[in-house]
């Protein structure tokens, strides 16, 4: 009888001591990072450093991405951290690490915290301090000023917020030169205006899931009707900002020909969605727009990648 008990009582402090005990797996940090978001970071910021008129050597400029990649990391990290309550509810993050309880609040806010610092130092001190401040301000507004404050607060959440995600070819643009030209800035406007119409077509169709989270997206506060022709007016904006570097002067006329044909097939995307019945519970218009924005994003930033190794911009 003793023995039993003291095995039960063995057992018992056993389990109370694995509940401090971290079950994460090096794949589950992973997903903090938010991957995927941090691979359109990696991309947009190149295109920056590769458009830039100066150029650091290859290791720098090498550790300058990585860098930038650890902030958006930290970022990501942190808005996990923050919106875990959130993410439990929502059926598209029910399974990331925090809500499906492989890693603790506690384990990703110091992992993000560590990622910010490391990356921002790093980023400062091997570059400039101005493209380490641009960065850990990336990250301030990212993981405080729009996931703690906007995505709560006002439909406007991915208008105002969108400025985070737009900053990545300004840093990349600043670490090579320690400034900020209207080139870096035109970049900064086509991913801020890219932004609504891309997050707001996903919010069409998965507007029951924000609305059982309680974030207010532009569909559940203004409806349907009112986010389709939102996305019309920004998905002109965005056609013609575009366009800017070339009939700015700094891209050639091959990138302007093919950020046109760009440009036309997005408006025309947006048009068969503010065409759309805004009762339709299928929502393919929007689905299409959604998927063809991460295309469009993609397929204008390498152009001018290219435009910028090949064609040597106007020149």
């Amino acid at each position: 009888m003793a023995y039993v008990e003291n095995t039960t009582a063995m057992n018992a402090d056993f389990e109370e001591r694995l509940e401090g005990i971290s079950v994460a797996m090096p794949r589950d940090f992973l997903v903090l990072l938010k991957p995927r978001v941090m691979s359109l970071v990696i991309f947009t910021a190149l295109v920056g450093m590769v458009m830039a008129p100066v150029h650091l050597g290859m290791a720098i400029s090498a550790i300058a991405i990585v860098c930038i990649a650890i902030g958006a990391g930290a970022s990501g990290a942190l808005n996990m951290w923050y919106d875990a309550d959130i993410d439990a509810v929502m059926s598209r993050t029910s399974t990331r690490p925090i809500p499906g309880g492989r890693v603790s609040p506690s384990e990703a806010l110091a992992f993000g915290i560590v990622l910010a610092c490391f990356s921002v130092a790093t980023l400062g001190l091997l570059t400039n301090w101005l493209a380490g401040g641009l960065l850990a301000f990336t990250i301030f507004f990212y993981a405080i000023v729009y996931t703690m404050w906007l995505k709560r607060w006002t439909p406007q959440n991915i208008v105002i917020g969108g400025a985070a995600g737009a900053f990545p070819p300004v840093i990349g643009w600043a670490a090579m030169t320690g400034t900020v030209s209207m080139e870096a800035i035109v970049l900064f406007a086509i991913i801020f205006l890219w932004t609504p119409p891309h997050f707001w077509a996903l919010a069409l169709f998965k507007a029951a899931d924000y609305g059982k989270a309680s974030v207010p997206m532009m569909p559940n506060v203004h409806g349907n009707r009112s986010t389709q022709i939102q996305i019309f007016a920004y998905s002109l904006l965005l056609a013609v900002s575009g366009v800017a570097p070339w009939f700015l002067g700094f891209s050639s006329l091959g990138y302007g020909v093919i950020a046109i044909l760009l440009g036309a097939e997005f408006i025309r995307e947006a048009w068969l969605v503010l065409r759309m019945d805004a009762a339709d519970t299928k929502m393919i218009p929007a689905k299409r727009l959604f998927g063809y924005s991460i295309f469009y994003l993609f397929a204008l930033f390498l152009a001018l990648l290219l435009d910028a190794l090949f064609a040597g911009g106007a020149a």
